[in-house]
Parts: C-alpha cells; structure tokens; sequence
C-alpha cells in the first residue's frame, strides 16, 4: 500500500499497528464489540436511573451523569471506528477526520479531570459546609460548572487540533490502531517544537490544576472529618471513596497513556497498544460500576428497577394460557 493515498483531493493515513492483529482480527472484534456493547448498558442503565428518579435530580448525581455521559463521548470517537477496522482489508482514515477523531478523545479525557474537579468542589462544600450548601452549590451553579467543564477542554484541545491541521505532513503512517495527536505531530514536516511545547503545555494546563485542586479539597474534608464524629466520618467517606477511586484508576490509566505517547516506538507493539487504549476502557467500565454498587440510591434505584421488571416478566409469564396436547 502506498504511504500517502489520495482521493479526490483528501488525504488518507495508514493505521499501521493493526498490521499485528491481523492474524486474530475477528476474535478482537468480538472481544472489542462486546466491551463496547458492556460500556453503553453500564454507563447507560445508570445515567437513565438518575435522569428518571426525581429523588436523584442533585448535584452530586447530576455531576455523576455527567462523568458517564462523557465517557460515552469518549468510547463513541474510538470504538465505531476501531470495529470498522478490524473488518476492513485496509485501515485507512482521511486526516481531517484523524484530527477530529483526536480532538475528541483528548477533549473526553480533559473533561473527565475538571468534572472530577467539579465532583471534589461539590464533596467539599457538602461535608466543609453542610448549612451553606443549598445556597453555595445551586442548579445554575451546577450548569456553569459544567458548561466550563466541557467548554474550556474544547478549547484547550481545539487550538492543538488546529496547530495540527496546519502542519505540512512529510509522512503518512501511523504506528497506532487510533489516532492521537502526539503521532500525527509526528509526521509533520520540519521543526515540530512549537507544536510539542503547546501540547505539553496544554497537557499540564488540563491534568495538574484539577489534580492539585481535588488534593487539597480532599485535605481539607480529611480535617473536617478527624473533628466529627465516627458517623459523620462514616458518611462522608461512603460519598467521597467512590470519586477518589475513580480519580485514580483515571490518572493511572492517563499516566500510562502519556507513558506510552512518548516511549511507543522503543515498546512492544502489544504492551504499546494496551497501554493507549486502558484509559477509554478501564474509567468507563470501572465507573458506573463502583456507583452503582457503592452509592446506596443509585444501588437502591437499579435494584428496585431490576426487581420490578422480574415481577412483570414472571406475570406474563402466568398469564399465558397452557398448552393443550
């Protein structure tokens, strides 16, 4: 296959690191295809649970719909694509969509750190400042802090995709099974610093603040927590556990992302390929999971749910008139 494919005027990139899986394609389509379909009815069952129950119309479950109807985002600019491939005879993407496919994904994972920002602001004024919550953590106080939680990564993201679409491409082969920007750079003709240092910059404008914000948010509840009682304690990690173990496993996952993005061409193509993808596979299976099972209303609202439909299917069931042999 030649390097650069043209048709009519558009340019076409090679996926190359699907060139390893060939062998066992069809058995990585299913395996994809069935985390995928495992991710929407997760991710979905929970954030239709909070958006039908009247009794979860809170910040706090509203910034949980929020974390999983990103993550949704983020899935739906990777796995479409990634199943086409693995059908395909050739992996091919033309480099405006490449572009937007990694504007997307970047723009899901900097939004996933300012919700968790948002999360921990919400936590913090409801266990520091329980009396003043009402009025400090506001339905229109909600709505801004998300519209800043998904407009300010665009942003972000957008000026790196821009710089991108700019850049002359001398190469046209991508040693990925998706596209991420750090790559694309790499195909650029010429001096890429600029580039580099922007991206740099926006990676640490997108991933420190909210970091250092949630870290000294969750010191100051810690503080909180040490001067009340053993129930107060009680409660507020019941509430705080499940964010914190989702930030984690999130900055762990991007960690090896990032790790990744700069060590791929002196890694195994497997480790390379696993290490790229954990952080749209890992956060949005693992969240709804630890929310539905560790917040006790999520938990309560999906088992009251579950039980309701058996008892109507084992109804339907009696009803149907018997057989005659």
């Amino acid at each position: 296959m030649n390097e650069l494919m043209n048709y009519s005027d558009v340019m076409y990139l090679t996926l190359e690191g699907h060139v390893e899986l060939e062998k066992y394609r069809y058995f990585y389509f299913v395996m994809v295809l069935t985390l995928y379909m495992l991710i929407i009815s997760c991710n979905g069952l929970v954030i239709f649970v909070i958006f039908t129950n009247k009794h979860l119309h809170e910040p706090m479950y509203i910034f949980i719909a929020a974390l999983l109807c990103n993550a949704l985002f983020g899935t739906a600019a990777l796995y479409p694509k990634l199943l086409t491939d693995f059908l395909s005879e050739i992996q091919v993407v033309s480099f405006e969509s490449c572009i937007f496919q990694s504007f997307c994904i970047y723009t899901y994972g900097a939004s996933e750190f300012t919700l968790l920002s948002a999360m921990a602001y919400d936590r913090y004024v409801s266990i520091c400042k329980p009396l003043q919550y009402a009025t400090i953590v506001k339905m229109s106080t909600v709505k801004k802090l998300l519209f800043c939680c998904w407009f300010l990564p665009c942003c972000e993201i957008g000026i790196t995709a821009i710089l991108t679409y700019q850049r002359k491409l001398c190469k046209f082969k991508l040693n990925r099974i998706y596209c991420n920007n750090s790559s694309m750079i790499r195909l650029g003709c010429g001096d890429v610093s600029v580039s580099n240092l922007y991206g740099l910059f926006a990676l640490s404008i997108v991933v420190f603040p909210p970091l250092i914000f949630v870290f000294f948010s969750y010191i100051r509840i810690l503080s909180v927590c040490l001067k009340n009682s053993k129930d107060f304690r009680t409660k507020a990690l019941q509430t705080c556990f499940p964010h914190l173990l989702i930030l984690i496993s999130f900055s762990i996952t991007t960690c090896f992302e990032i790790i990744n993005t700069r060590l791929e061409e002196n890694m195994p193509h497997i480790a390379s390929m696993i290490m790229s993808v954990e952080n749209l596979i890992i956060p949005p299976l693992l969240n709804p999971i630890i929310y539905g099972l560790k917040l006790k209303e999520i938990f309560n609202r999906i088992k009251k749910m579950v039980w309701k439909n058996k008892i109507i299917v084992c109804q339907e069931v009696k009803q149907r008139p018997a057989f005659i042999h």
